[in-house]
Parts: C-alpha cells; sequence; structure tokens
C-alpha cells in the first residue's frame, strides 16, 4: 500500500506559515545554504501524487512562477467548485475517504503538502504513515499552524534527524 508522507517546514512554535499564508521567511538568506536541498529532490523521487488543501494550493499559484509539480497527480481539497485548472484536479468529497481509496491505488508514495485542516483531517484518520518535517530556527508568534485545532493525541518514533549549519533540523517520524 502507497504511504502518505508529510514532508513539511515549520517553524519553532509549530507554524507552517505567517496568518496571511506567506511562507516568505522559508527563502530568507540567512537560511540560505549554497547546493542544499534538505534531501527534497530525493523525496520527490519517491512520490508521485500531491495532496493540499485549497488555501495552500492558491500560495502555490501565487509564487509566481510555473506551477511546481507538472510531473505529479495533484488532488486540491476544496469545499466550493472552481473551473478546470492545469495539473490539478479539485476534490469535494470527503478528504478521508478519497485518501483511503488513494492509498489502494498502485503507485509510488503520496505527499500530503498540507495545510493545517487537511493534516490535521488525514492524521487524525491515521492515514499519515510517515512525517518528515524540517524546523526553523525562527519564532514566528502567530500564523497558521502544522495541525488545525482538535488533532488527537499521537505518538510517533523518531526514524532519523539530520541537523544542518544553519540552524535547521530535519526529523523524520515514522507513525
Amino acid at each position: 500500500m502507497r504511504k502518505i508522507v508529510l514532508y513539511i517546514a515549520a517553524s519553532l512554535d509549530g507554524y507552517i506559515a505567517r496568518p496571511d499564508g506567506s511562507i516568505d521567511w522559508l527563502e530568507d538568506d540567512v537560511y540560505k545554504l549554497e547546493g542544499e536541498d534538505y534531501g527534497y529532490n530525493s523525496f520527490r523521487q519517491t512520490i508521485d501524487t500531491t495532496l493540499m488543501g485549497n488555501n495552500t494550493y492558491k500560495v502555490v499559484k501565487e509564487m509566481g512562477m510555473p506551477f511546481p509539480y507538472q510531473d505529479k497527480k495533484n488532488y486540491v481539497f476544496t469545499r466550493s467548485s472552481h473551473p478546470k485548472a492545469d495539473f490539478v484536479e479539485f476534490v469535494q468529497e470527503d478528504p478521508v475517504a478519497f485518501v483511503k481509496q488513494l492509498k489502494k491505488q498502485e503507485g509510488k508514495d503520496i505527499w500530503l503538502i498540507g495545510g493545517a485542516q487537511l493534516n490535521m483531517q488525514l492524521l487524525n484518520a491515521s492515514l499519515v504513515d510517515e512525517m518528515i518535517i524540517t524546523f526553523v530556527p525562527l519564532i514566528l508568534g502567530r500564523g497558521i499552524p502544522l495541525f488545525a485545532g482538535g488533532v488527537s493525541e499521537r505518538k510517533m518514533k523518531v526514524h532519523d534527524v539530520s541537523t544542518y549549519q544553519n540552524g535547521f533540523v530535519q526529523v523524520n517520524f515514522k507513525l
């Protein structure tokens, strides 16, 4: 069965974006390490599908570059109807039921890009198999949390930890 992997960056206080959805803090020059991708390209080779909420999709679209996951099957979960868009399929059905069926299909692993609501729903339904979280040495103070309110208690096992010269700490959790 395919795995669902949450691969994401978070501030030390657990936020994945500013209140307006901005992730500009991830691009701060103080964190740049020449030639370092934090395992991103290797990770991308293990997946063929992405899952994201509508707000996350909007942030990706507003980045001012071509859609970055054109070579993947991309599902955007939304409560409202959308016109057809290149490279994505909008899903208005229950994310839990949809992802349960998706996991049974043949293919590579599935990247749970986020956001908070989708992360919480899939974690609460025990559909997330692994989390690779890169903690950025920054306290935002407020913003969009890694998991929306209502997330259930969950015990995880640390599988691997990587540290970087810029202070990033990447933790791989198995559930």
